[in-house]
């Protein structure tokens, strides 16, 4: 593509790409972006797909037996402990 495509640069190529978003030029242009809104987003999946993998032991809880009720009383402790941790980090504040 390099070779036989075309070579037409204007502006708007040259310039950076910031999610559509005009760059600023000047005195913010150094600032640090906050990233509360990601990390709000990445939590919600984390823990999302967490909950998602007791749908399928809800539904056949009868089948699995006592092995799978350990298992999952295991894997609900690690979620909860991962909550705690996030709880006492400040990652649910919203300032």
């Amino acid at each position: 593509a390099l070779v036989v495509g075309p070579r037409r640069f204007n502006r708007a190529k040259l310039e950076a790409y910031e999610c559509g978003i005009e760059p600023v030029v000047g005195e913010a242009a150094g600032q640090r972006f906050p990233i509360k809104y990601y990390l709000t987003a990445m939590l919600f999946i984390v823990f999302d797909i967490e909950i998602v993998f007791l749908y399928p032991w809800a539904v056949s809880f009868d089948a699995l037996g006592t092995f799978a009720l350990v298992e999952m009383l295991i894997f609900m402790g690690t979620v909860f402990v991962a909550y705690g941790y996030v709880w006492r980090r400040g990652g649910l504040e919203w300032d």
